[in-house]
């Protein structure tokens, strides 16, 4: 089963992962967070797939977050412009993404990761 992992490669989050799923036998499809932003059409499709509120896949600890002062604009702005700031700086997206057939994750929890790559 081929994944998608989008990371950040000096993220120790990201590192530990990405461990984690070669250890596994993961066959990965890896992605640059910055290099290669997710679109905006992607990340409406993976926060459809996953489930989740948008505001989960915002980086609420990175640097780019804080100096935007998100947590307290971010519920003014619309979905559309939330997405759009996403994908305009990868450092505000949380990281690693995981995507696959399976469904998403967004950081690392082993335990989602575990139900993700099962057969």
């Amino acid at each position: 089963m081929r994944m998608l992992f989008i990371e950040y490669p000096t993220c120790s989050t990201c590192r530990k992962a990405k461990e984690y799923l070669q250890d596994a036998g993961m066959e990965l499809e890896i992605r640059h967070i910055v290099e290669e932003t997710p679109t905006v059409e992607e990340l409406r499709a993976w926060v459809k797939q996953s489930g989740l509120e948008l505001k989960k896949f915002f980086n609420t600890s990175g640097n780019v977050y804080k100096e935007l002062k998100l947590k307290d604009r971010l519920k003014e702005l619309s979905e559309e412009e939330q997405l759009n700031l996403l994908a305009g700086n990868g450092m505000l997206i949380k990281r690693p993404l995981l995507i696959c057939e399976k469904g998403i994750a967004v950081g690392f929890k082993e335990e989602k990761y575990k139900n993700l790559c099962s057969e």
